[in-house]
């Protein structure tokens, strides 16, 4: 987990940087258009937000005395599909100096293999899962009442099809969700009156 300072960190790095004095940014603006070769790790990488920093070991094929950080965005990674990276993954790069610090322009694997990623993705890119749903116009399933190829329709209990009552009302229903019954008939499972009320049997003088 990454955090408070770090995260308030990289939100101030996406989003414009810190301010600087007119000395740091005339200095700084004459490396924007300079470009450099790097290569390390993924320190962190925030898969939801798309965004991180990768911590550089190598400059220019020159041993660091210590790591520094490199901003890097999911736009910047070479791989196909969902773009991310894994904490500790080796890459290599090429990053740039602009105000906010340094960017990373184009990032890859090693030897310029795409990047690996991260393993963790996004609830919001997960498919959502189909749960049966069914229209409320005419009790359809897989369509809702805006898709529905028929007109309005009374409404109606879309289980027993009753026009007296809706769905969430249903006696019938709630009879077979009622525990013990696990979707078997109410009426051979329990002696209760209200389920022999719904079938009706001629009384017994045969003893």
């Amino acid at each position: 987990e990454m955090h408070i300072a770090e995260i308030f960190l990289c939100v101030c790095f996406y989003l414009g940087g810190c301010v600087k004095t007119e000395e740091e940014e005339a200095a700084s603006s004459e490396e924007d258009s300079s470009s450099f070769r790097g290569s390390g790790v993924c320190k962190w990488f925030n898969v939801r937000m798309g965004f991180g920093f990768l911590s550089m070991t190598h400059r220019e094929g020159i041993c660091l005395d210590s790591p520094v950080d490199v901003f890097v965005h999911q736009s910047k990674l070479h791989m196909e599909g969902f773009r991310s990276l894994k904490e500790g993954e080796a890459v290599e790069f090429t990053f740039k100096r602009s105000s906010k610090g340094l960017e990373s322009l184009w990032v890859t694997g090693p030897g310029g293999a795409p990047c690996v990623g991260s393993e963790k993705k996004p609830k919001g890119t997960q498919k959502r899962r189909s749960k049966g749903d069914r229209c409320f116009n005419c009790g359809g399933p897989n369509h809702h009442a805006k898709e529905c190829q028929l007109p309005p329709q009374p409404k109606k209990c879309h289980f027993c099809q009753s026009i007296t009552h809706v769905v969430a009302n249903c006696p019938i229903k709630a009879q077979q969700l009622s525990p013990g019954s696990q979707g078997k008939s109410t009426a051979s499972t329990t002696g209760e009156e209200e389920d022999m009320s719904h079938t009706p049997f001629p009384p017994d003088s045969s003893d």
